[in-house]
């Protein structure tokens, strides 16, 4: 199952480094097309589906950037596919958000499959979210016009310098 792990440019250069994600913890949090979420959608269109989680996933990343003052004030989520059996549905144990999941164990960094980004020019509008909020909801205040830029794995040298 495709899964996005929201990330900010910094824990993105720690996980490339380090070869992976969730070592730290017992499980990682990310967002997949979930029951809740296509029921949310009403939709059976995957790309909209798929499209809908990687929003929730970038909100989350607004949400770690609040919480790490000198973050890069670019969203980030990366793409990844892990086995059905290595998620738990966290919405649907009332713990978490729509299409929240949890991936069990380390995610290693070969089965990320992209990196999405907001451009540079997007930074104002991310500061400017959390400024509204000081949580980073993302609401009202422009970031969502930014879309998510995408890029190959062998690209991620070049974002995090």
């Amino acid at each position: 199952m495709r899964v996005y792990v929201p990330l900010t440019l910094s824990r993105l250069a720690e996980a490339y480094k380090a070869g992976e994600l969730g070592a730290e913890t017992a499980s990682l949090g990310a967002y997949a097309v979930t029951p809740a979420l296509r029921e949310w959608c009403a939709t059976d269109d995957v790309e909209e589906l798929e499209y809908a989680a990687l929003s929730q996933a970038a909100l989350a990343s607004l949400k770690l950037i609040a919480k790490e003052p000198g973050a890069a004030r670019r969203r980030v989520v990366l793409a990844a596919d892990v086995a059905d059996g290595a998620l738990e549905d966290a919405g649907r144990a009332g713990a978490g958000e729509l299409g929240e999941v949890r991936v069990a164990g380390v995610l290693p960094f070969k089965k990320v499959a992209a990196v999405h980004v907001d451009a540079e020019d997007a930074e104002a509008d991310v500061a400017a979210a959390l400024g509204s909020a000081g949580q980073g909801d993302g609401g009202g205040d422009g970031v969502e016009d930014h879309e998510l830029l995408w890029f190959a794995t062998q690209e991620v040298p070049g974002l995090i310098g």
